[in-house]
């Protein structure tokens, strides 16, 4: 492997999630095969040692696995990442819209999941390659939970995420086995949060939340509009805008659920008014049913919704979470 082509866990033949002790012991293994004194490369031998530091070291593995994440490290997304774009992206986004769809048809979102890249034990020991992500982790539906962060309402927040996480492990993740719910992950446009991140194939849904009281709301694509009074939702936009732009090849939206006090799912009443100039469509407000029927949807209508793509879900999980 060549410095250019490498990200820094491949250079070592780890998962993305590895430990420090299994990093430790992959370097032990790298360096005696790279070493110049045992017949290899002094090359290879210094993005060995280059990879060890890095990934042992907690703060500049972080930093580094920002730039993972982001697409930026060494060949960050890894083996198996399709250059392909299988879907138009949202509406207003900067990705390229020159899509190529499989000639095959493609599965449902009832269908057993597949994984792309394969987990192919013999391909991986052929290749002297290990999956990015561990199979175990990789077959998990749901990822994190909600954490603690900041001072003030922070209880409260916790509790609405928790809400989410529940209606969603109940009402969507059954009817999409594929599908892969990632809870508390940093926002790669700023210091802020992504409250949910939804994944199945290639279309991806950001979740925020709210908690409101019961009442008929209208929502024109900016505010909420309740009684005269204006209600911002959590900005959403800017970070689904910059998802879009990390993963290319994904269909990226954004979704604010507006939970009610009783646990109705049908309250508060989310009327669509007009958008005005300038307002994205790619920025959905429900309540939780509308929620559940709109992830249903989205989901299952992109192309292989049956369909986990691990490069994503471990940049998702490594760089982010």
């Amino acid at each position: 492997m060549t410095e250019s082509s490498s990200s820094y866990y491949e250079v070592l033949r780890v998962a993305v999630t590895a430990t420090d002790k299994e990093i430790k012991v992959a370097y032990r293994r790298a360096a005696r095969k790279a070493h110049p004194d045992h017949g290899g490369d002094a090359a290879a031998f210094r993005q060995v040692t280059a990879a060890y530091e890095t990934l042992i070291d907690p703060s500049r593995r972080k930093a580094y696995d920002r730039s993972y994440a982001a697409g930026t490290a060494r060949n960050a997304a890894g083996a198996g990442t399709s250059e392909a774009h299988f879907d138009a992206p949202a509406a207003g986004s900067h990705a390229s819209a020159t899509a190529h769809r499989p000639a095959t048809p493609r599965n449902t979102a009832g269908d057993p999941p597949q994984f792309d890249p394969p987990y192919d034990a013999a391909a991986f020991e052929a290749a002297g390659t290990v999956p990015l992500i561990p199979f175990n982790l990789a077959s998990q539906q749901v990822h994190g939970m909600p954490r603690k962060r900041g001072i003030f309402g922070a209880e409260a927040r916790i509790q609405r995420e928790m809400r989410t996480v529940q209606l969603i492990t109940r009402q969507v993740l059954p009817a999409i086995p594929a599908a892969r719910l990632v809870n508390g992950l940093a926002s790669p446009a700023d210091n802020s949060h992504i409250d949910h991140a939804l994944l199945s194939g290639y279309r991806l849904a950001l979740i925020g939340s709210m908690l409101l009281p019961k009442g008929a709301y209208a929502w024109d694509g900016q505010t909420l509009n309740h009684g005269g009074r204006s209600i911002a939702p959590p900005q959403l936009a800017h970070v689904v805008r910059a998802m879009q732009d990390i993963f290319p090849e994904l269909n990226v939206t954004g979704w604010t659920v507006i939970h009610s006090p009783d646990g109705n799912l049908h309250e508060p009443v989310i009327d669509r008014q007009r958008r005005t100039a300038g307002t994205s469509e790619t920025i959905q407000v429900v309540n939780a049913a509308g929620l559940v029927r709109g992830l249903k949807q989205f989901l299952s209508s992109g192309p292989t919704p049956n369909t986990v793509n691990v490069s994503v879900l471990a940049r998702l999980l490594r760089g982010m979470h």
